[in-house]
Parts: C-alpha cells; structure tokens; sequence
C-alpha cells in the first residue's frame, strides 16, 4: 500500500512537473515575441526586456529545482551496524563572540550524543577570541579547548587549526548556537559505516568517497519572518524549503551545498582539498564545491538533527544575508563553475541556480517597480490583451503555484516567496551588485545571536516601501480612472499586479515594526506526565509547555497549591525534579493550568536543557490552513492594536453562581479564589458566615466594592480548611460540580441569546419582505 502511495505521489508530481514546465515555456514564447513594446520609446524598451529576463531567469531556476524535486526519495538509512565498525569522531564548535551561556546548551548537547564507544567522540571548543571564560568553560565541562594566536582566514582558519590538534577521520562541525540531538551520530554515521563496508576489497577508482552529510540548519526560536508577522503557528522557518527540500533533493546529481554547521565531514576529503577554504567569507559553501570537484559524494538529509538561534533583529538579519549573498556571489565567480571540467552539466546548473538566488533583489526591484512605471509614469512595459493574460499567463501562474506548494510538500508557496524578497531587497540590492562588479565583500563579521532587540521600530528600515507603496497607490487609482474614461478592462492586469504588491509591501513594513519579545527564553509546547508536589499535597498533571525559565501544567482541579512546589517531569529519555513558585492560575478546557517559575533546577540543569532541546523543533514543518492576503493583513493589524494582558493570580478562580443566604438576606455568589470570594449584595456587612456543608463554613471578612452591588471578601479560616485533608478535598469537590454547573447555565444562555438573535434578524427580513 506505501509503494502504491509513493507511485501515486510522484506520478502526480511528474504530470505537474511536466504541465508547469508545458505552460511556461508557451508563456516565455509568448512574452519574446508578442509582448516586448517596441514601439513605445527606448525607456519601455529596456523595462520590457529587463522584466523579460528576470522572469527567464527565475524559470530557469525554478525548472532545475522542480528537475531535482519532483521524485525526491529519502535515503534508507543502512542498518546492522556493528557497534565495532563505528569510527571515531570529532566535534568542532566554532565560535567567536558567542555569549558562554549560549556555548554551555551546544557543549551539553554534544556531551549526551549517544554513541556505541562514547570515548570514540572528541568535542573541541574552538575559540577564535581567545575568552578566558570559554577555556574555563570547556575546562569544567571536562571538553577540549583550542585557540590560537590571530583570526587569519576567520572561521575557516579557525577549524584549519582544529584539523591540526585533532585526528579523528570524521568532523562534525557545529555553529555555536547549534544543539545537536542526542540521536545526531546514530542517525548520520551509519551511512559512513555502509559506505566503508562497500569499500572493502575494491580498487581504488570504484570506492564510494562519501565526503560528507548535510543535515538542516532548523531553530528552535521561530524567525523573524515567522515572529514579527504573527506566523510562528502558520508557516515554517523561512531556510526549511533550502534545508529539507532543496538540498535533499540536490542529493540525486551530487550537488549538495555544504552549509558550514550540522555537517559530518570526511577529514581524507579535507586534507585532499587542503582543508577548508580560507579564500571566501562563505567558507563552506566554496569548501562543498571543492570536496565534489575532488570526486566525492554528497548526501542531504531532511530531518532535522540540530536547531540553534535564529536571528533575532533586522540589523543582524541583514547583515547574515548580505554576507550569504555576497560569499556564494563572489565563491561562483572565483570557481569558474560553468568552465570546469570537474562538474557534471546538472551540478554546474545547480550551483548556477545557488548564485541566481542570491539575484532574488534585482528581481523584486523590476517586478514591483515595472507596474509603477505604466500605472503611475505611463511607461508601456508590456503590451497585452486581457484575453491573452487569460491564455497565456493564468495558466502559468496556476501551475507555477501549485507545482512550488506540491513539490516542497507544502513548506513553501509562491505568496511567502514573495513575501520573503520583498521584506529583504531594499537592503541587499546594493551589496548585490556591488559584489557582481568585483567589489568585494573580504572581511568575515559573525552574526550576533544574543542582542535580543525584537520589538525596536526604526523608520529608515520602512522608507523605500513607504515610497513604493505611495508609488502604487497612484497606480492604483490612475489604472481605475483609465478603466472609467476608455471603458476598457485592458488595465487590470496592471491593476492586480499594483495591488498584489501592495499587500507585499505592507506586509514589509508589517515586519518592520517589529514585535515585543515578552519572554527571555522560548516556551515550547511539550506535553508529558508530571507530578507536583507541594507540603500536604501530592497530584498528577501534564505539561503544557516548558522553558528554561517555568512550565505550565494542567491539573484536574483546581487545587491551592503552596508557596514552593516541586515538579517531577519526565519523557520517554530524561526525568527531572524541579522547585519553583506558582505565579498564574487559570481554567482550561482540559482542566486548570498552573504557571510555575522555575527557582530551582535542584541539580537537573543539563537533564532538563536535553529534556527541552533534544527533539525535532516544534514549530510548524509546513504551511498550515493559509489563509487568504486580506486576512495576513487583518491578523497583523489586529496583534498590532491589542493591549497586551498581563495578570499575576497564584490561586485558581472559580465559577460559583449560585445564590446563597446570610442571616436571612438573599446573596449571588460570583466566584471563588481559595483567598477571596465575590458576592453581588445590596448594603453588605462587614462579616459573613457562608455555609458550605454542615460542618464547612466560610468565614467572610469585607474587603472592597468593585462595581454597583458588586463586593469583595477576604476568606479567613482558609488555611484552616486546606489544613483538614478530608474537609479541604470535599470543598475541592464540591467547587468542581458547582463550577461545571455554573459552566453548562453560561453555555445554554449563550445558546439562548444566540437563538433569540437568529429569530430577530429573521423577522426582521420577514417584514422587509412584506414592505
């Protein structure tokens, strides 16, 4: 039945592999030929061909992506490896300016890797900035430490260095931020093992040179994208599509890209090449090429075996991406990949389409500024008829969307591509080109990852698409009028693309604003079995969700809990015991939730960072449900414009509704917080005895008015109650039933109220009817 679906599944993606490449071959035909406006001055002539050849382009690259995409099978892990035959290993953790607590979460990553001889595996801290504090770390973390006395050649003389002071014939190289999962070696070395065991006994021109394995770069922070437009529910990590599709995919012609961290790497493959190459600010991308170019093999894996920090500011951001784009520009130029007699056609192709990417600037550039010039300059940049879109374009546009969101298996579609360039082109057009004309880009910077800046708004980060967005407009409303005074529907091409980009570039200036970071550590949404225990109590619970600094848990009850609680969390792999105080009661569905801020790790630290990271990020893995452009529109001018809502309530509150007596008057009990109880009472005394059984009273201390009627008790004889086990869990019960109660009155008058407004609207067109 699975190799039936699997030949369903590419049989589907071949006949829209063949479809998308059918359409847009007849579009690009048809936009040469028919639609270049010639005779329109030489101003429409170079905008009609510079938008023709980006277009071009950007299918080419497209068409050797889909090429790669369309039949991508994953590679059977090998199995039977003898526990002997795994080799040794060493981990190389580059770093620079990291802060020694970020290091601390890679190190203790790297100590739980399991391994069959775990002696077999070296971890190096390799220290580019000579830290005191780094040596000490790695010292009391029992790794090794290496430095050396300048930078030359930044991050790749720096793992030089460590291939010197190191011997293993295999290289995990890491990023600083990069947790590795405890599973990362047993999911990675086994193809090493296979790889070897086919090598035995055969001449040296048919060995398998396996020169190394690229696993994703995932985060376990969502990225900007996903966090200052409110998607960290909705869409993946803008680099998955690159990690989990493309590059798996770019395994089928040996092209994969070396992508500097999450990497197992051949040591015979460096020391071939003359290990990692010192000449280009991306150092990994041009020492992949040079490792293929040497004859080796390249395998690409989908599933995530690390996750570190993504970028958490717009500066840091850019200065990431002008360094990637820059590096692959320059490394391109200075490999000659198109004149080499070391690559095949298809890798010379692939790593075409690697340097095209970076273009994605330019690109955007002509297709938002191409409509403005007819819409609102009156320059003609195609010529066209509303029935030839129709035939022409539609189809291509259709096929191009549902190929991209098909082929990447929903990870990534052609709005959030859009989306994407346009938030990152102003700031990387310049640096773009600047690196095409040779000038170059040669000193290394790294990318800050612990100045957490979210939320700042600058203006001169939103300037060019407040610009471009005036522009627009004008185009907007000039394409209507000409609609109006020629009574021709000829312009509303323009006029859907003006308005397409429109939303692109609001959503820009959506990005940013920015957001506020309300925490310092990210919450992750884990759900396991808990036990809290507090001086007299002892309950089972689940966990909704963890963080380094508390955890929410979900209890049956809604018990009162002390001032100091001990939580036992455990999984499958790890259990921890931890202390911390409640600080936030509130009703779930599921139950009542506790927030509890950790105030002490009672010696489980490392357990509980491999309990929290050792796991496959759980942000989203594809694009869920997306929603239409209006709505990404309405959900970032909604978050934007709510007040956020903080509360501090230790104890649950809970729902009572009902009417009681005291001394003979008549009182509406609201709800009930174990420290005070709301009643709704004309001329309240100052003290009420409240009867709750025969021998469970309340005893009633008046506190304050909150509204008309509306008044607020201290419960004195609390703690008295909570200390009598059997009195206190029969209050707890009966809080539970008169809760539910009061829960199943709200919902029948809700549904009421909601019927009484269906029989309204509908009398109400009964009548107009009759009117």
């Amino acid at each position: 039945m699975k190799n039936i679906r699997l030949l369903l599944h590419d049989l589907r993606s071949k006949i829209w592999f063949v479809i998308n490449t059918f359409f847009t071959l007849m579009y690009l035909m048809w936009r040469l030929f028919f639609t270049i406006p010639f005779e329109y001055g030489m101003i429409s002539i170079l905008a009609g061909f510079f938008l023709f050849f980006v277009e071009a382009l950007g299918m080419v690259e497209a068409f050797v992506h889909y090429a790669n995409m369309y039949n991508i099978r994953p590679y059977k892990k090998p199995e039977d490896i003898r526990p002997e035959e795994y080799p040794d290993v060493d981990v190389f953790i580059a770093t620079y300016s990291e802060e020694p607590s970020l290091l601390y979460k890679t190190i203790n990553g790297c100590k739980h890797l399991n391994y069959p001889d775990p002696s077999k595996v070296h971890i190096y801290v390799c220290d580019d900035n000579r830290r005191s504090e780094v040596r000490s770390l790695a010292e009391s973390m029992g790794v090794n430490y290496l430095d050396r006395p300048d930078n030359k050649g930044a991050k790749a003389g720096n793992l030089n260095n460590a291939l010197k002071h190191s011997s293993s014939p295999y290289i995990l190289t890491l990023d600083a931020d990069m947790i590795v999962q405890s599973c990362f070696l047993m999911e990675t070395m086994p193809y090493i093992v296979d790889a070897e065991r086919r090598n035995r006994g055969r001449k040296e021109q048919d060995r398998i040179k396996l020169g190394y394995i690229q696993t994703p770069q995932a985060f376990y922070n969502p990225d900007l994208f996903q966090y200052n437009l409110f998607s960290e529910g909705r869409i993946p990590n803008e680099q998955d599509y690159f990690y989990r599709d493309i590059q798996v995919a770019r395994t089928r012609n040996n092209s994969v890209i070396y992508g500097g961290s999450n990497t197992i790497i051949s040591r015979e493959a460096l020391e071939e090449i003359g290990g990692f190459y010192t000449g280009a600010i991306t150092e990994d991308f041009a020492t992949g090429i040079l490792i293929q170019q040497a004859g080796y093999v390249t395998l690409g894996l989908g599933r995530p075996l690390a996750s570190g920090l993504s970028p958490t500011d717009l500066p840091n951001l850019i200065q990431q991406r002008v360094r990637w784009a820059r590096g692959v520009i320059a490394t391109g130029r200075k490999m000659h990949i198109f004149r080499s007699r070391k690559m095949s056609f298809s890798q010379k192709m692939n790593y075409w389409a690697s340097v095209y990417y970076w273009y994605a600037p330019v690109k955007r550039l002509i297709y938002i500024l191409s409509p403005i010039l007819y819409g609102t300059f009156n320059f003609m940049v195609f010529k066209c008829t509303l029935p030839e879109i129709l035939i022409f374009w539609l189809p291509m546009y259709i096929s191009s969307n549902i190929s991209l969101s098909m082929l990447s298996e929903h990870v990534r579609n052609s709005k959030w591509t859009g989306i994407y360039e346009t938030i990152l082109f102003p700031y990387m057009l310049i640096p773009v080109l600047l690196e095409s004309f040779g000038i170059t880009l040669n000193k290394f910077k790294v990318t800050d990852k612990s100045d957490d800046s979210r939320g700042q708004v600058e203006f001169i980060y939103m300037l060019p698409f407040l610009t471009l967005i005036i522009l627009s407009l004008i185009g907007v409303v000039r394409c209507i009028l000409i609609m109006f005074q020629s009574n021709s529907f000829s312009p509303i091409v323009i006029l859907f693309w003006l308005l397409n980009n429109l939303f692109l570039l609001v959503m820009s200036v959506f990005f940013t604003t920015g957001r506020a970071a309300n925490r310092k550590f990210e919450r992750f949404p884990i759900v396991t079995d808990c036990t809290v225990h507090d001086s007299d109590l002892t309950v089972q619970g689940k966990t909704m969700d963890l963080s380094e600094e508390g955890m929410a848990v979900i209890l049956n009850k809604p018990y009162m809990l002390g001032d100091v609680v001990t939580v036992d969390v455990s999984n499958d792999m790890y259990s921890v015991s931890l202390r911390g105080e409640v600080v936030y009661v509130s009703e779930k569905k599921m139950g009542w939730g506790y927030s509890i801020k950790i105030n002490d790790y009672m010696g489980y630290y490392d357990t509980y960072l491999e309990l929290l990271y050792d796991r496959i990020p759980m942000l989203p893995s594809e694009i869920k449900a997306d929603v239409g452009s209006f709505d990404d529109l309405l959900i970032n001018t909604k978050k934007r414009v709510d007040i956020p809502f903080y509360q501090k309530r230790k104890f649950a509150r809970i729902d009572i509704g009902l009417d009681s007596f005291s001394k003979g008057r008549k009182m509406h009990v609201l709800d009930f917080n174990y420290e005070f109880l709301s009643v709704v009472i004309p001329d309240p005394e100052k003290r009420i005895r409240l009867s709750i059984f025969e021998d469970l009273t309340l005893e009633l201390l008046y506190e304050r008015e909150i509204g008309k009627d509306h008044h607020l008790y201290r419960v004195l004889n609390i703690y008295d109650i909570v200390a009598d086990r059997a009195l206190y869990l029969r209050l707890m019960e009966w809080l539970v039933t008169v809760s539910k109660k009061a829960h199943e009155k709200r919902d029948e008058l809700e549904k009421q109220e909601r019927m009484m407004q269906k029989i309204a609207a509908k009398n109400y067109f009964n009548e107009m009817d009759l009117v």
